[in-house]
């Protein structure tokens, strides 16, 4: 198995609620989850390329790298035992207040935080990936996780930058 390349979009309203798309293509066909996609490789799109691109596809929202912070890499194996990822978590800067039209990928909802964790979400996104956002979208946090469907969920955080305490 080759590894895909993708990054994932935090985006807030004003109030703080996350952005939601309710997928409905594989993979997480049916399951809530932020905005993103793939890396257009054959091109040599860079993830923050492919973060603004992404954010103006599917929700019309114009970003540029300022309004942007990375906060996570997370190497994932095996996930749903049919291929590595290597993801980029963004945290958009840059508020959306008016919800998005629904596009081919889905249709698009706000969530209070608390709310997040009663949706129907992949299960490794329950299981780490909101963890990650609350613990670590001020810093930067580099990840490896074994997704292999024949063991429990494996984690390791291989490098944490916690922010200046400014």
């Amino acid at each position: 198995m080759q590894y895909k390349i993708s990054v994932l979009v935090f985006v807030q309203n004003s109030a703080g609620e996350f952005l939601m798309l309710q997928r409905t293509k594989a993979p997480n066909e049916g399951l809530w989850s932020p905005i993103g996609g793939k890396l257009n490789m054959d091109i040599g799109e860079s993830p923050y390329d492919c973060a603004v691109r992404e954010t103006k596809e599917e929700i019309g929202l114009s970003v540029d790298r300022s309004q942007l912070r990375l906060f996570c890499l997370i190497s994932e194996k095996a996930y749903e035992g049919a291929g590595h990822w290597l993801m980029f978590l963004f945290k958009c800067m840059k508020p959306l207040d008016q919800l998005p039209e629904p596009i081919n990928e889905g249709a698009f909802s706000f969530f209070a935080r608390d709310a997040i964790d009663s949706l129907e979400i992949p299960e490794t996104d329950r299981q780490c990936l909101w963890d990650i956002y609350d613990k670590h979208n001020d810093g930067f946090v580099s990840i490896r996780a074994d997704c292999s469907p024949t063991r429990p969920l494996e984690v390791v955080y291989e490098q944490i930058i916690r922010p200046d305490p400014a």
